[in-house]
């Protein structure tokens, strides 16, 4: 494998101390997790990790510094102001935008396709380890005018770097005048967590261009200059960075429309210009105006660096940190028949590229709800309407602040943390990065509090809490959410059990050494143990909160069940909506009822079951291991006796009707599958067989373009908001040819049935996420199931980025004709 040079001696360093320790006689793992976090640290530390912007910079440290990057074409006075670029929006009008490769510990390429402001703006990133403050890092930001570019096409580039906390920022006057700064612009800073550091602002290479008028106010401002303003604001407004821009701007653009008038105004890319005020502060704006083409560097100069960080280091480090994306690209995620083609290669790379580059770093208050209004138990009929008063006159606790390392669902719209996001996202990140992935788990169950609830959604600090609508940052401690984290332990037991029984080979040696920061988990049984010991009584502790908070009422209705205590029902449902359970719309039982039980809950609460149990055991919780052990065969036998109807054929969640009887509410989709979507139906239940004919019904849930959420025959079908009534998701469907693969390889009656609905299934769903990012620049958060079209948030690059593990898992078409054949 192909890696940059200046990660080699951080990996060989790691590497030799893991030796180290694994053979020194005695030695206590706690040296050995100790040095592999701090390592990690290291290389993790700088991130864009701002992803809700196009471009911003972070350091996983509260309250530290930022840097970001705003542009806008200045050809018109009407659109130079609403057309500055700066967060992620969803209705700017892009033809796409992204990370087209990216690697968390190197960094990558993002190019933005700016149909509005007629340009394309590429931005290399690349992180450069040495010395002890995580390193330094470069960025390239290049602007090329589109096809449809006006002739002289004028762009303003601002870049900004702002200050939380203490320490300092200022920029070196350098070679400024009162005109601006001709070269480069360095500011120069110190913080307790970083030490000293130096940020170069270049001047770019001489092709690039300036514009040039004959206005009067030419002679006071010439536009070959940089101009810097330097300001101290309140901290808790520096995330405003574009306000506090136009708010600077303000009082030079008046002056000149007053001296001037509006008969005779400057062109507009000279109005759009901030005062050249360079010196201290905790935010400083660095303004460049180019015409045409442009290229300019920002290089970040860790002060313990071992070498400076220069434009000419910035260029090999592009290079090298391409090659060694697509060499372990190439080997991790190689795609398998039908989509081995390079037609693929591209938007795989992309797509997994931007479910790593959404990566986001967040540190702030949240809001919660910590009353325990007993109308939170929601007991009585027509509780959902005693728990909405209740909330109507909640007065929430702003938190203590909390940080938060994840992935998020998507850029423009959803820029923070969902709960039962994560764990799909994490799919195809554990593949790539097992200790990211561990990291990333591990700071999620920080969040637990002391009852074992983690909110649903976590909007820490007032710039995440400026994307959400007030009625949803409220969280609630008696809400839960599926805890897909569990999926992800479950598969680095998974992966555990497999690095047992792999004989290590000596080509293998070398690239221990590259992957030694990624998989250092793996590589050493002890190190996995360390961790699993550390968060186990975390999860114990979630796992129990599910069980006293969303039990279902088994007694008091004289159901008939191998179990009375393992039903379950989700807290806060309304008339239309359980958004606890992640299916936010999907039809349940009329009207809400105390004594509802909700299939995919119990569902979640044997995979619950199934994953601590098996952690348990990789632990040696023998104790514990038998315990869950009981509790998932209860569950398991409770799916059948609480929600298996037979005229439906399937399961259903249960209700109580005017006569105080248990019924069933079958609505076929997503709900009714959900045993087998969990794992929870093995290879040889006799219900599996209905469930596989339900599945490839065309008539219900069968699609061309993947398996809906809701069955065509049901009455609610496409009704109302038709969120999870009718259209395909790719987490779901994930959880289906998943869970068909397990049947069609195993020695069930049913593979070849399995085998065969498995391959088509693939196929459909690649080919119209593919079909859809080419026509339109973006994954989409769901699909039409009549016209695969990608519709509601678009950039959904969150758990739409399962198409990448898709294209890796086994062909089976040839296997599946054959055996259906010879059935």
């Amino acid at each position: 494998m192909h890696l940059p040079s200046s990660f080699t001696f951080v990996y060989t360093t790691l590497l030799a101390g893991i030796n180290c320790v694994n053979t020194a006689a005695g030695q206590d793992v706690s040296v050995l997790s100790n040095e592999v976090a701090r390592a990690n640290n290291q290389s993790l530390l700088w991130g864009p990790y701002k992803p809700g912007l196009y471009f911003g910079v972070h350091p996983r440290i509260p309250k530290s510094i930022t840097a970001g990057l705003m542009w806008a074409k200045v050809d018109n006075y009407a659109t130079a102001q609403g057309n500055f670029r700066h967060t992620c929006e969803q209705n700017e009008g892009m033809a796409g935008y992204g990370w087209e490769e990216y690697d968390i510990r190197t960094g990558g390429r993002q190019t933005v396709h700016d149909t509005g402001n007629s340009i394309d703006m590429t931005i290399d990133f690349v992180k450069v380890p040495g010395g002890i403050h995580g390193g330094s890092w470069a960025a390239r930001v290049k602007g090329v005018p589109r096809e449809d570019a006006p002739a002289n096409l004028y762009t303003t580039v601002v870049f900004y770097t702002s200050l939380e906390g203490i320490g300092s920022v200022e920029v070196d006057k350098g070679d400024e005048d009162t005109a601006g700064f001709e070269g480069d612009v360095k500011l120069k800073g110190v913080t307790p967590e970083l030490g000293d550091f130096l940020i170069d602002v270049t001047r770019g290479p001489d092709t690039n261009e300036y514009p040039s008028f004959t206005h009067p106010t030419f002679d006071d401002k010439p536009l070959d200059r940089t101009f810097v303003s330097s300001l101290e604001m309140p901290q808790e407004h520096l995330w405003q960075a574009k306000t506090i821009m136009f708010a600077s701007m303000k009082p030079t653009v008046d002056a000149i429309i007053e001296k001037y008038g509006s008969d005779n105004p400057p062109p507009p890319a000279q109005l759009f210009t901030l005062p050249n005020v360079p010196g201290q502060g905790n935010i400083h704006f660095v303004q460049k105006v180019f015409e045409g083409a442009f290229e300019f560097d920002i290089l970040f100069q860790s002060g313990s660096a071992p070498e400076p960080v220069t434009s000419e280091v910035l260029t090999k480090q592009i290079e090298e940190t391409s090659l060694s994306f697509s060499d372990r690209f190439n080997k991790i995620f190689a795609p398998q028949v039908p989509f081995n083609k390079p037609e693929y290669s591209e938007f795989s790379k992309a797509m997994f590229s931007n479910l790593v580059g959404g990566i986001g770093y967040f540190y702030g208050s949240g809001l919660v709800d910590r009353s325990a209004a007993p109308e939170y138990e929601e007991e009585n009929e027509g509780f959902w309407a005693e728990a909405a008063e209740a909330r109507s006159r909640v007065q929430p606790t702003e938190e203590e602040p909390r940080e938060l390392f994840t992935c998020i669902p998507s850029r423009p719209f959803f820029p923070r943390g969902f709960l039962w996001d994560e764990g799909f996202h994490l799919i195809p990140v554990i593949d790539w990065d097992t200790d990211l992935t561990l990291d990333i788990v591990k700071s999620w169950f920080n969040l637990i509090d002391e009852d074992g609830w983690i909110a649903r959604e976590q909007i820490l600090g007032l710039e995440a809490r400026s994307k959400v609508p007030p009625e949803f940052t409220v969280q609630y401690p008696h809400y839960a959410n599926p805890p897909t984290l569990f999926l992800i332990l479950e598969a680095f037991v998974d992966k555990l059990k497999f690095n047992e029984s792999v004989t290590r080979h000596s080509d293998l040696e070398q690239e221990s050494i590259s992957d030694s920061l990624r998989s250092a988990h793996l590589e050493n049984q002890e190190l996995a143990q360390s961790y699993l010991r550390s968060i186990y009584p975390l999860l114990k502790r979630q796992y129990f909160w599910f069980k006293k908070t969303q039990w279902g009422d088994v007694r008091s209705y004289d159901r008939e069940a191998y179990s009375t205590k393992e039903a379950y029902r989700w807290r806060g449902r309304s008339v239309q909506h359980i958004l606890t359970s992640g299916l936010d719309d999907y039809p349940r039982a009329q009207p809400p009822h105390p004594g509802e039980l909700h299939t995919d809950l119990i569902s979640w609460m044997g995979l619950l079951s199934r994953s601590i149990r098996r952690i348990a055991e990789a632990i040696g919780e023998t104790e514990d291991a038998e315990e869950f052990a009981v509790y998932e065969y209860a569950i398991t036998r409770n799916i059948d006796d609480l929600h298996w109807d037979e005229t439906a054929q399937t399961w259903c969640d249960a209700t109580i009707d005017d006569f105080e009887e248990s019924i069933h509410v079958c609505h076929k989709g997503y709900i009714s599958i959900f045993p087998f979507l969990t794992g929870m139906v093995g290879p040889d239940s006799p219900r599996l067989k209905s469930t596989l004919d339900l599945i490839q019904d065309p008539e219900e849930l069968w699609s061309d373009f993947g398996i809906r959420s809701l069955s065509k025959q049901d009455p609610y079908y496409g009704t109302e908001e038709n969120y999870w009534r009718s259209p395909v998701w790719m987490n779901m469907n994930y959880m289906v040819l998943k869970n068909l693969y397990d049947i069609a390889t195993s020695a069930s009656p049913h593979k070849a049935q399995a085998a065969k609905i498995y391959s088509k299934l693939r196929t459909n769903l690649v080919d119209n996420v593919f079909r859809e990012w080419k026509k339109t620049g973006f994954a989409w958060e769901q699909y039409n199931p009549e016209t695969g079209q990608g519709q509601r948030t678009q950039h959904f690059t969150g758990w739409t980025s399962l198409v990448v593990k898709m294209m890796t898992m086994p062909d089976l078409s040839k296997s599946s004709d054959r055996a259906h054949d010879e059935l």
